[in-house]
């Protein structure tokens, strides 16, 4: 709802009007949505950020094991996901990060 009111250009009164809501219906959720802007940091907030392909110069070693995907993030942190993964694993991974 609030980023239809966001992308409709209207006033607050002609979209609450236009939808049957009352003023403290949409500002509710306005205070929401806010608060959830305000908690994510700058860098993440919804933007593209620039990703690189690298191609492995050589076989994985014992102690390397081969995956499917790595995200390697700032403070060499990685996200890594083998060929073979679950996906509903993942789809519950995701879901857990994007609440933080």
């Amino acid at each position: 709802m609030v980023a239809e009111f966001v992308s409709s250009g209207m006033r607050r009164s002609e979209f609450c009007k236009s939808r049957g809501l009352s003023f403290s219906t949409l500002d509710r959720h306005l205070k929401k949505w806010r608060w959830k802007r305000r908690r994510r940091p700058a860098s993440s907030a919804g933007r593209l950020v620039k990703v690189e392909l690298a191609a492995r110069k050589s076989p994985p070693t014992q102690h390397e094991p081969s995956c499917g995907l790595a995200v390697v993030l700032s403070g060499d942190r990685r996200i890594e996901v083998q060929r073979d993964f679950d996906m509903n694993t993942f789809e519950r991974l995701v879901n857990a990060l994007e609440r933080v």
